[in-house]
């Protein structure tokens, strides 16, 4: 009888710390998503309130305009560019890293190094690599340019997408690979046709989310594209990107220029939003 009753006390003991853990990691969870849900409603309401043709259609204006006046279509334009430049430098390199990591070299000391670097990088603050390539690219060509802005995102993008190569390449079942050999199919084939073919999904996931990361960087670009009020054909100097005229605008004291900030975050916030919902639908598709 005394055992039973020290065993209940356990129980219900345990039972309490349980439900105190519960309580405690639910109201956690309210709290976080309290300033998430009044962050998202903020950026709706003020942003649609911005949004209009003039919006996409003309460049950023000079100060103190009306409101109503000039628009974010040199920003938007620079930061496409310098976002589709990124990923086709970017993207190629971290695909064919993961398949070295997860095909050639998977336990060598090189894999090892590589994927500490690799992990170096995930976490490195995007600051850093704007000053990388700061000191890299624009002391020695002496001048702000919309190439270094790409090439300081397109580090960010390297890491990203290595490790979701490599961890895609690593889920697709041994036996393919071996069947492939039987049948005398070469290494390189191999790789092509079967393993990049199953985890194509997996690793296209990687691409977008990795995109929706640099679509909102602003500090390496602050070190490295800086910002211009006009509409420029090349990346030779200084590039319009949408995450620094948001910074240049939301803290200036003039009130066009505010809404046009407003405007560039809900453009963003939508970007984002939608690449994760499609990085979602494709990698639940690849799991299925």
């Amino acid at each position: 009888m005394r055992n039973d009753a020290a065993r209940m006390a356990r129980f219900v003991r345990r039972k309490r710390v349980n439900q105190a853990a519960l309580a405690l990691a639910f109201a956690a969870m309210l709290f976080g998503m309290f300033w998430l849900a009044w962050i998202l409603w903020e950026t709706l309401r003020l942003g649609f309130e911005s949004l209009s043709l003039a919006l996409l259609t003309q460049d950023t204006p000079p100060p103190n305009e009306p409101p109503g006046v000039g628009g974010l279509a040199n920003a938007i334009r620079g930061s496409l560019v310098m976002v589709a430049l990124a990923t086709l430098i970017g993207a190629p390199i971290g695909i064919l890293s993961g398949v070295y990591l997860a095909e050639y070299n998977p336990r060598g000391a090189l894999a090892v190094t590589i994927r500490f670097v690799n992990d170096l990088l995930l976490s490195a603050p995007s600051i850093i690599i704007g000053l990388f390539v700061y000191t890299a690219m624009v002391v020695r060509m002496r001048a702000f340019s919309g190439w270094a802005g790409a090439v300081a995102l397109s580090l960010i993008v390297i890491p990203v997408v290595v490790r979701t190569t490599e961890n895609m390449l690593a889920l697709i079942p041994s036996g393919l690979r071996e069947a492939a050999y039987a049948l005398g199919a070469p290494k390189w084939k191999v790789i092509v046709g079967i393993t990049l073919a199953a985890a194509r999904a997996g690793i296209v996931t990687g691409v977008l989310l990795a995109v929706a990361r640099i679509s909102g960087e602003t500090a390496p670009l602050l070190f490295t594209a800086l910002n211009n009020q006009f509409w420029t054909d090349g990346l030779s100097g200084p590039t319009a990107n949408l995450p620094v005229t948001i910074l240049q605008f939301a803290m200036s004291p003039y009130e066009n220029w505010q809404r046009l900030a407003w405007g560039g975050v809900f453009l963003i916030t939508l970007i984002v939003l939608g690449l994760n919902v499609l990085a979602r639908i494709l990698s639940r598709g690849a799991s299925s």
